[in-house]
């Protein structure tokens, strides 16, 4: 796997090693995604479910100023912790070994400008991306993939602003209310 663009663009990152549900996410879905945020310089991103770290390394090379990658899973832990290394963002990306519900309980007041949510599509858990609505900052955008079968859920505490299809997958984005 690649990085699409930024200061990293091109440069690959090792996906080997991955559980079977741990899948890093399309390039074009991903390409897809951020063509969707537009500009993130400067912004901090929530990267919840990080799996291969793919969305992190996306964010932090196309100018995030701090991306923090939470997982549960061991193998991917190992994979995130090698690719960040590799990648030299050491001072970019951080690694959270827990799930993102648990790193949540503990950091209730830590509020991000982009929380990414790439859900295991065999447990898709809105439940926990519900409640991971409060670590985005007034005017905060979510990202939610599932599958593209579905329609996208509804969330209260934040608006629709954008979604769009890619084969087996959807994104919708999500804007938190200012308050």
């Amino acid at each position: 796997m690649r990085v699409i663009a930024g200061s990293l663009g091109g440069r690959w990152f090792n996906v080997k090693g991955l559980g079977a549900r741990t899948h890093p996410t399309a390039e074009r879905v991903r390409g897809g995604l951020f063509n969707m945020l537009g500009d993130i310089t400067g912004k901090t991103v929530f990267d919840a479910f990080a799996g291969s770290g793919a969305y992190s390394y996306e964010a932090a090379s196309r100018g995030a100023s701090f991306v923090l990658a939470t997982e549960r899973d061991r193998r991917a832990q190992r994979v995130i912790a090698e690719n960040i290394e590799a990648l030299e963002l050491q001072n970019k990306v951080k690694l959270v070994r827990a799930s993102c519900s648990a790193w949540s309980s503990t950091n209730p007041d830590v509020q991000f400008d982009i929380v990414l949510c790439d859900v295991p599509y065999d447990d898709l858990q809105f439940s926990t991306v519900a409640l991971l609505i409060k670590h985005l900052k007034p005017n905060g955008l979510m990202v939610l993939s599932h599958p593209g079968r579905e329609s996208s859920p509804t969330v209260n505490g934040v608006v629709v602003v954008d979604s769009s299809t890619y084969g087996d997958a959807a994104l919708a984005i999500y804007r938190k209310e200012g308050a």
